[in-house]
C-alpha cells in the first residue's frame, strides 16, 4: 500500500519499450504525478520518488536513493515551495517575519547547482520546472520569495543549458480556478490543469 493511499506513490512497472521518465519534486507534483501519468500512457513510463522531495537539502541526501539504478530518458524536476519555508533555529516552522529560510537563498543556488551536476550525469533529457505562486494569506511562507528563488534557479539553468518550463507563469495566469484559497497547493482539477502543461513540455522533449 502507498503512504497516505496515495496513488501517486504506488511504485509501476514498466510498459516495455516505452521512455522511462522521472518527475522530482513535492506536494505540487505529487497532486499532478496521476494526471500526467494518464496523459502519458502508451508515450512514457512515469515514475516519481514514492515521498515528498521536500527542499534542496532533502534533495542533496535522497538523490542517489530517488535516481536508482534504472537509465532515464527524461527528468522533471522541482525544488523550491519548501526552500522557501521560515523556520526558527530549533527547526519550527513559524510564519515570517519570524524565523528564516529553512535554505537561505545562497545556499539554494550552490545546492541546485550540485543536484543539476548529478543530473546531468545520467544522460537524460532535464526539465527544470519554476515553482509555483505562493498567494496572499498563507502561512509560513512569503508571497514573492518563490519569485527571488526562481529567478536564482534559472541562473543555474542558463548556465547549464537547462530548459525551463514555466508552470509559475502557467499556473499564475489562472490561479483563482486552479489554486485553493490562501494555500500553496491546487484543488484537484487544478492539479489535472497543472498536468496538461507538465505533459505537454515532456512529451515535447521526447518528440
Amino acid at each position: 500500500m502507498p503512504p497516505n493511499n496515495n496513488p501517486a506513490f504506488e511504485p509501476i512497472e514498466d510498459e516495455p519499450g516505452l521512455p522511462r521518465v522521472l518527475i522530482i519534486g513535492d506536494s505540487i507534483s505529487i497532486g499532478y504525478t496521476v494526471p500526467v501519468r494518464e496523459l502519458l500512457k502508451g508515450k512514457a513510463n512515469l515514475h516519481r520518488p514514492l515521498t515528498n522531495c521536500g527542499p534542496t537539502k532533502r534533495g542533496i541526501e535522497e538523490i542517489e536513493n530517488w535516481l536508482g539504478d534504472g537509465s532515464w530518458d527524461v527528468i522533471h524536476f522541482n525544488w523550491g515551495l519548501h526552500d522557501i519555508v521560515y523556520m526558527t533555529e530549533q527547526g519550527e516552522r513559524v510564519d515570517p517575519p519570524q524565523g528564516q529560510h529553512q535554505v537561505p537563498a545562497d545556499q539554494y543556488e550552490q545546492n541546485l547547482d550540485t543536484l543539476v551536476k548529478r543530473l546531468k550525469q545520467t544522460g537524460a533529457k532535464l526539465i527544470w520546472c519554476a515553482t509555483t505562486p505562493v498567494p496572499e494569506g498563507t502561512s509560513i511562507r512569503k508571497p514573492g520569495d518563490e519569485v527571488e528563488y526562481n529567478a536564482i534557479a534559472q541562473k543555474v539553468m542558463a548556465a547549464h543549458g537547462i530548459p525551463t518550463h514555466d508552470l509559475y507563469g502557467y499556473a499564475k495566469k489562472r490561479l483563482d480556478d486552479i489554486q485553493l484559497p490562501a494555500n500553496v497547493h491546487f484543488s484537484k482539477d487544478g492539479s489535472a490543469i497543472l498536468a496538461e502543461s507538465v505533459a505537454r513540455h515532456i512529451l515535447n522533449v521526447l518528440a
